[in-house]
């Protein structure tokens, strides 16, 4: 019979792949409380950290305290790959909940390469889709209206509970600031928006939440 102790270590690991969970293995675990920054943008770092529980935002921030956030990572993924070849963080990491992480050092991510060179590949698609995303995120900025990145943070609906139900599509927990850091924008403005497509019948909004009730009109 198994251990409580090898029972719960094993359930730190119940969200990751085969792979992913061979390579979280090789590191250190680590306990985070909440609101904690684990990765500070512009830091030279070459550490890996691979998600076994919690969740953590991605964001920057300008020297007046002005916040985008590009997205979440949940537990069963991974961040920090971006750094591996020894340069500047692209972007701060903080905890949105109680964490916990394998980190690895570079070396020992590159002896697991060399050791399941099958995962470089993962590496890479990785690096791509997360190169992606970002990518889509510029040319949102640069394109679209705050309104057209409004729409499709809510549409996106990535970093948010999602429950379908008779009245619509439910978001939840989401706050304005939220959104707000997500379009680049201010929570004064998104609290507008958001009032002008409740007074539409949109959308209907609630305590850190919104039900969508029809699909939002393309222009404002």
């Amino acid at each position: 019979m198994k251990s409580s102790n090898t029972l719960s270590a094993a359930g730190l690991y119940a969200n990751l792949s085969p792979e992913l969970s061979a390579l979280a293995l090789r590191g250190t675990v680590h306990g985070y409380p909440k609101k904690v920054i684990l990765i500070n943008e512009a830091d030279t770092g070459d550490s890996l950290f691979v998600l076994l529980k919690g969740s953590v935002k991605v964001f920057s921030m300008n020297e007046n305290g002005r916040e985008i956030t590009f997205g979440t990572i949940y537990s069963g993924d991974y961040f920090g790959e971006m750094s591996l070849d020894g340069g500047a963080r692209s972007a701060s990491v903080m905890t949105l909940e109680p964490s916990t992480c394998a980190v690895l050092s570079r070396t020992q991510v590159s002896e697991h390469l060399a050791h399941t060179p099958e995962f470089a590949m993962s590496l890479v698609v990785q690096v791509i889709r997360r190169a992606r995303a970002a990518t889509e995120a510029a040319r949102s900025l640069a394109l679209l209206d705050v309104y057209g990145r409004l729409i499709a943070v809510l549409e996106e609906r990535d970093g948010v509970l999602v429950r379908e139900g008779e009245a619509g599509i439910t978001l939840e927990p989401i706050t304005h600031q939220d959104i707000a850091n997500r379009v680049g924008a201010s929570r004064e403005m998104v609290s507008r928006l958001l009032k002008d497509l409740e007074r539409g019948k949109y959308i209907e909004m609630g305590s850190k939440r919104i039900t969508m009730l029809r699909k939002l009109p393309a222009r404002w």
